[in-house]
């Protein structure tokens, strides 16, 4: 049985050497380094060297597990065990000079994850978790907020960028947002996102059109700190199926109702 306390803990500090990594780089970093995978899909230097950084860390405290990462610095070689690695989840924000990104790793047992590590690097935070181990930033253990309303709620979202077919229904729950809660922010990184809404920052956070790496270690984060995290449907499809919402468990149903309303699902 793997010790996943002890595991997270080694985690933690593989995360934030390469979070230093990111961080030195920033400071002569320059837009000639830039390289677009896709449409609005930027990459550089720095996202490859963490994730190398990260997944020759990894390997040697974890060596039963395969990779799926961004950058496709190594393959998937195991069914059973899996790092799901994002190694600068925001990089527009640091391309741009915008102090919002960070490392996020998770451990996935088959379908599940079960260890998620997201360090955001500028404001020094390392929020992390374990199943059955509760939820944690910088040793203090957190919680979702205690909010039941969406009229009272601060919820997060991201922008799709490279898929808009579905923009309409983004758009309508958008709205409804907009005149029904206390507002919504767009940070540009889904794992701080999730992140806050782990510690209670936010309510809820919604989007479609993500990766695994983006997002599977703030499911961990957000459910060992008392949060739900499913799909626009209320099924459990999020970590691969390219839609999530997580949120508290006061304002989710209403919150998911929402979204079934506007996304025309039954």
């Amino acid at each position: 049985m793997t010790d996943l306390q002890k595991l997270c803990d080694q985690v933690i500090e593989v995360a934030k050497e390469a979070g230093r990594f990111i961080k030195l780089q920033r400071v002569t970093f320059s837009n000639e380094k830039v390289e677009y995978k896709g449409n609005n899909d930027l990459v550089s230097y720095v996202d490859k060297t963490a994730e190398q950084l990260l997944v020759d860390r990894l390997k040697v405290i974890f060596n039963h597990a395969g990779f799926i990462t961004e950058e496709n610095t190594a393959g998937s070689n195991n069914q059973e065990w899996h790092w799901i690695i994002d190694p600068l989840d925001g990089t527009t924000n640091f391309v741009h000079g915008i102090p919002c990104y960070c490392v996020s790793v998770a451990l996935a047992h088959y379908q599940e994850v079960v260890m998620g590590v997201i360090y955001e690097i500028n404001l020094d935070e390392c929020f992390y978790a374990w199943e059955g181990g509760g939820a944690w930033l910088n040793g203090t253990k957190i919680q979702v907020s205690n909010v039941r309303q969406l009229n009272k709620a601060l919820l997060a979202t991201g922008f799709p960028y490279t898929d808009y077919s579905r923009m309409k229904e983004y758009m309508e729950v958008f709205d409804h947002c907009m005149h029904h809660t206390h507002g919504l922010r767009r940070l540009g990184s889904a794992a701080v996102d999730m992140a806050y809404v782990a510690c209670g920052r936010f309510e809820a956070f919604y989007e479609y059109g993500l990766n695994s790496w983006d997002i599977a270690a703030g499911c961990c984060i957000v459910k060992e700190a008392g949060g739900i995290v499913s799909d626009f449907a209320g099924g459990t499809t999020f970590l691969f199926g390219k839609e999530i919402i997580s949120s508290n468990a006061g304002c989710y149903g209403e919150f998911l109702g929402i979204v079934k309303e506007k996304f025309n699902i039954k």
